[in-house]
C-alpha cells in the first residue's frame, strides 16, 4: 500500500514586528524561515530545538492557530491555508493539540466533564447530554482517569492527571493528527515518562499520526520515528531518529546530542 502524507508544509515563513529599543527601520523578527516538512499517516515526527528556535510557531501554523506570512500547507491533500468557515471547521476536527502547561490550558471554572466535552458541544451539537457524558467517560477511561472525575475541577488533580485530561480533550473528536507541544516539560521525569507511554499506547489504539514538539532528545528517542532539528527558524537537519541521534551531521545537532549524558535505547 502507498504511504499517505497526512500533513505537508512547504516553505513556511512567519515574521513578527520588533518592538522596543532594538526596533529600527521597521525590521521584523523572523520566527519561521522557509520550513518544509511532511508527516506520513501513523508515524511520529519530532520537531526539536532550543527555546526560541521556532518549533512552537511551526506547530501553531500547522493547526491554523496563527497564519504564516507565506508558504503552503496541506492536510489530507486539501489546502489548509485556503480553507474558511465550515470547510476549515471540518479540517480542524481532524487535527488537535496537547499543550505544554496543562494547568494553563484547562479552564479552572469548568469541571472536567465540561472541559473534555466542549469539543463535542461545538462539533456535534445534536448529541444529548447523556450521550456526551458517555463519550467523555469513555475517553477519560482511555487516558487513565476515572469517569467520576467529570464533576471535579482542574485544581483538584496532579500535573500528570491534568495533562491526561488535556489529552482526553484533544482526542474526544477522534482526530487523525495530534500535535503535542512539549507535553511533558512541565512534569517531573517519572510522571513525564508515564505520559509518553500513554501517548504511545493511544497512538496505536486511535491510529494517530503524531507531531511531537520538544527540546529534549531523550523524549524524542522514546517516541519518535523521524526528527527535524530547528535552529533560528530553520530546519538544519532531518532524518530517522536513529540516524540523527547516532550520527548527527549538523554542528548544532552534534552539540545538542553531546549535551545529553546518555540517550536511552
Amino acid at each position: 500500500m502507498p504511504v499517505e502524507t497526512i500533513l505537508e508544509a512547504l516553505d513556511l515563513r512567519k515574521t513578527y514586528a520588533t518592538h522596543g529599543a532594538l526596533a529600527q527601520g521597521g525590521k521584523r523578527f523572523v520566527a519561521v524561515d522557509g520550513v518544509s516538512f511532511s508527516v506520513q499517516r501513523g508515524e511520529t515526527l519530532a520537531i526539536v530545538g532550543e527555546s526560541g528556535s521556532g518549533k512552537t510557531t511551526v506547530a501553531r501554523i500547522a493547526l491554523r492557530l496563527i497564519e504564516p506570512d507565506s508558504g503552503a500547507l496541506t492536510f489530507r491533500g486539501q489546502d489548509l491555508l485556503a480553507a474558511k468557515g465550515e470547510k476549515l471547521r471540518q479540517l480542524r476536527r481532524g487535527m488537535q493539540m496537547v499543550f505544554q502547561d496543562p494547568m494553563a490550558s484547562l479552564n479552572p471554572r469548568m469541571n472536567v466533564g465540561a472541559i473534555v466535552g466542549e469539543p463535542l458541544a461545538i462539533h456535534e451539537p445534536k448529541l444529548s447530554r447523556a450521550e456526551r457524558s458517555q463519550r467523555v467517560s469513555e475517553i477519560l477511561e482511555a487516558v487513565g482517569v476515572t469517569a467520576a472525575a467529570q464533576s471535579r475541577y482542574p485544581h483538584e488533580f496532579s500535573g500528570g492527571q491534568r495533562q491526561r485530561i488535556g489529552i482526553a480533550r484533544a482526542l474526544i473528536l477522534r482526530p487523525e493528527l495530534l500535535i503535542a507541544d512539549e507535553p511533558v516539560s512541565a512534569l517531573d521525569v517519572s510522571v513525564g515518562a508515564q505520559v509518553l507511554e500513554l501517548l504511545a499506547k493511544l497512538q496505536q489504539e486511535f491510529a494517530l499520526t503524531l507531531i511531537m514538539i520538544s527540546h529534549s532528545l531523550p523524549v524524542v528517542a522514546q517516541l519518535a520515528s523521524r526528527v527535524a532539528v530547528m535552529k533560528a527558524g530553520q530546519i538544519v537537519e532531518s532524518g530517522s531518529v536513529e540516524k540523527v541521534l547516532s550520527a548527527p551531521e549538523n554542528p548544532y545537532t552534534q552539540a545538542l546530542v553531546a549535551a545529553v549524558p546518555e540517550i536511552p535505547a
